[in-house]
């Protein structure tokens, strides 16, 4: 069953002279954990602003939960929670009375609904009598989605939920969306990181308010055209340089401690390296074929989005 429909949706700012979506279209399923992954500037808050009633698109149509955005926005604020990007509850007010709040506006309680919240509050009940513009970045994090769930939403709409929260935060909220999606709840998060595309069961890449791609992590990952490498030496920076001006490389980014590296059709195999190795002037050069990440397979439809732009 179709959760969320997506259809032809564009929408531009400025006098159309900034283009956000353009005719953006993809289907969810229900129960799905699907993500949208991109930078700044991709068009996922507006995207989520958009199916979640809160900005109109310029053309196009979508349906949420079996409702029109347009028509039916009424029917469809009741059915999804959304979590923006920017923490946006009442900072003054307490943990609890923040909870009691949300969950009062649609006509529900906390002990009504508190066990799809209560592997999350157990972790903020210390503090509950704690204003919420005084937690650390994790619990607000942790209030906030528990805020979106509290009247059991059909749909989640999480708009880049850990940005700017450290790497144990990050991994305890994964592990929060595995247990929600358990509940039949259809979850949409939008992310910048790469990494965390891995953690959902479909993406869709996005770049300058166009979708790249559409598939699993894997089937993006096996999308990928070009045997890849990981090279590195001594001197980084001039490898790099070197790299980018070789006549045998097709594309050459930095990645941590190594740079992959893809070389041009007819290259080198993986088991010829030891010429490519000797043709460049820094010691202790080591390469070696890898698999690609999400990270790579983006940067690759990036670089031929650009080119046939």
């Amino acid at each position: 069953m179709i959760d969320v429909a997506v259809h032809n949706i564009s929408k531009s700012y400025n006098d159309g002279k900034v283009a956000a979506l353009s005719d953006i279209s993809f289907e969810v399923e229900k129960g799905e954990l699907f993500g949208i992954v991109g930078p700044d500037g991709a068009g996922k808050t507006t995207l989520f602003r958009i199916l979640t009633t809160l900005l109109l698109a310029d053309s196009g149509q979508a349906q949420v939960n079996g409702s029109n955005v347009l028509k039916d926005y009424k029917a469809i604020r009741s059915k999804v929670g959304y979590m923006p990007g920017k923490f946006s509850l009442y900072q003054d007010l307490s943990v609890e009375e923040n909870l009691n709040f949300f969950a009062s506006i649609f006509g529900t309680t906390i002990a009504e609904n508190y066990d799809l919240v209560k592997d999350i509050y157990v972790q903020l009940e210390p503090f509950k009598n704690r204003r919420a513009g005084q937690l650390s970045g994790g619990m607000k994090q942790k209030l906030a989605l528990c805020c979106a769930l509290i009247h059991r939403p059909e749909v989640l709409f999480l708009d880049e939920p850990t940005t700017g929260v450290d790497t144990v935060s990050r991994k305890e909220f994964w592990e929060m969306l595995k247990r929600l999606k358990s509940e039949g709840i259809t979850i949409l998060v939008s992310t910048p990181y790469m990494d965390e595309a891995t953690m959902c069961e479909r993406i869709a890449l996005f770049q300058d308010g166009r979708m790249l791609s559409i598939d699993s992590p894997q089937g993006i990952i096996a999308s990928y055209p070009y045997p890849l490498f990981a090279i590195k030496s001594d001197n980084m920076s001039g490898l790099l340089s070197d790299l980018r001006s070789h006549s045998q490389v097709s594309s050459a980014f930095s990645f941590g401690e190594y740079h992959h590296i893809t070389l041009h059709e007819g290259g080198l195999l993986a088991e010829d390296l030891a010429p490519f190795k000797a043709s460049f002037q820094q010691t202790n050069v080591a390469i070696h074929p890898i698999t690609p990440t999400v990270e790579d397979c983006f940067i690759h439809l990036m670089k031929n989005d650009g080119a046939s732009t």
